[in-house]
């Protein structure tokens, strides 16, 4: 990702007439919403241009600075554009401040998505010259082929032998569709059965109907068929050893909602309450551990563990004095074993499913998972989280709080 020049920011600032540029004059009213909207056209790159866009926030529409004052807030405000959802997949993206013209402005600079389209809000922005609108099924086809020729993430491989069939259209239809486009869009739409699934990175294409790795997790009828370490294994264990008696052992698979519901109900099944009705007046319950700590880490484990190239499934195991959830696979990407659980240093091995499970509701908003967790362990008076990590698994181990 190349940085783009104070001269190049400069030329692009004044041409009024450049598709790769949108200028805000501050960050009140709707331009939070319409800075989105041109992030995902951006991203998307419509025309083809293979180049960053740019958004000049303390902009005229004429290039001329507006004096917006650029603060450590708004910088950080306009940052979470990427991380806050609303916007799937990811874009790529970076925020600076920049002195053009002779005065400060917040720059985002915008890179073409590798797997397109990217949505706001679930619905696909483009830009063609001037013109910044949703994209027509025509439109949202040519990125649909555009991401075919790509270099692909694993989790949007296709899985060459498998046919359209084991995919769940009730699931993907009554449930997911429903959560994954706005209802306008749903109102409006023209698209296959195919189409939809394509849309969704589920299949390939619609002229090349064969289920992705994504499209298997979430939507197969026995996604272990096709992918066989897409399971979790959990162990209750009576005592502090794996060599100790097995007091519960359940395997956790199918579709993904199905396992990651299936999940929570084990966590809360075995996270047993204590009653305290002497130490105060009123009845105090207490959890050996906070309920939000175990399903955040235990869905970071379902969204960043490895599914390429390994048979071997999560493994939970429930101790009387701990949990550990291993995850095949290592830290990925800009995080390392020194930066591993660190706010603000996250990457994504599978940045489609991460765009699932939030559509799906089970995660909020990216990169705030292990923060989050931690807050949840040391308000619970449990000690925080430990994290232990090898090229080829993470290992997050959770202490029972003190008696």
């Amino acid at each position: 990702m190349k940085r783009l020049s104070d001269q190049e920011l400069e030329v692009l600032l004044l041409d009024e007439e450049s598709d790769r540029v949108e200028r805000k004059q501050s960050w009140a009213g709707d331009a939070p919403t319409k800075s989105r909207e041109a992030i995902c056209a951006f991203a998307n790159d419509l025309p083809n241009h293979q180049q960053p866009g740019v958004l000049f926030i303390g902009a005229n529409d004429d290039g001329t600075p507006s004096g917006l004052k650029v603060t450590d807030q708004l910088l950080q405000t306009v940052t979470d554009t990427k991380t806050d959802g609303n916007i799937l997949p990811l874009p790529s993206l970076t925020v600076e401040k920049r002195a053009l013209r002779g005065e400060d402005m917040v720059v985002v600079t915008v890179f073409p998505a590798d797997a397109p389209p990217v949505r706001y809000k679930g619905r696909i922005w483009i830009r063609i010259g001037s013109r910044r609108s949703l994209a027509s099924a025509q439109e949202e086809r040519v990125l649909n082929e555009r991401r075919r020729f790509r270099d692909l993430p694993f989790d949007i491989q296709p899985l060459p032998s498998c046919p359209i069939g084991e995919l769940n259209r009730n699931l993907f239809e009554n449930e997911y569709v429903l959560n994954a486009f706005g209802p306008d869009v749903l109102e409006a739409n023209e698209r296959t059965y195919e189409e939809r699934l394509a849309a969704c990175r589920m299949i390939l294409a619609a002229d090349e109907p064969t289920p992705t790795v994504l499209g298997i997790l979430t939507l197969g009828n026995s996604p272990r068929d096709w992918i066989p370490s897409a399971y979790i294994q959990f162990l209750r264990i009576a005592g502090n050893e794996l060599s100790d008696p097995i007091e519960d052992t359940s395997v956790i698979d199918g579709p993904l909602v199905q396992v990651l519901r299936r999940l929570d109900e084990k966590l809360a099944a075995h996270n047993r309450q204590a009653v305290d009705l002497t130490s105060a007046a009123l009845e105090k319950r207490d959890r050996l551990y906070p309920p939000a700590a175990l399903r955040q880490l235990a869905r970071n484990a379902v969204m960043h563990r490895t599914y390429e190239a390994t048979n071997a499934p999560i493994h939970l195991y429930w101790f009387n004095d701990r949990i550990e959830i291993q995850s095949p696979g290592g830290p990925f990407g800009v995080v390392d074993a020194e930066s591993f659980g660190q706010p603000g240093k996250v990457d994504y091995r599978n940045p489609h499913l991460a765009e699932v499970m939030r559509v799906l509701g089970y995660v909020q908003r990216y990169g705030v998972g292990i923060p989050t967790a931690q807050k949840a362990l040391r308000e619970n008076g449990n000690p925080e989280a430990a994290f232990e990590t090898s090229p080829s698994v993470v290992v997050a181990t959770i202490r029972m709080k003190p008696s």
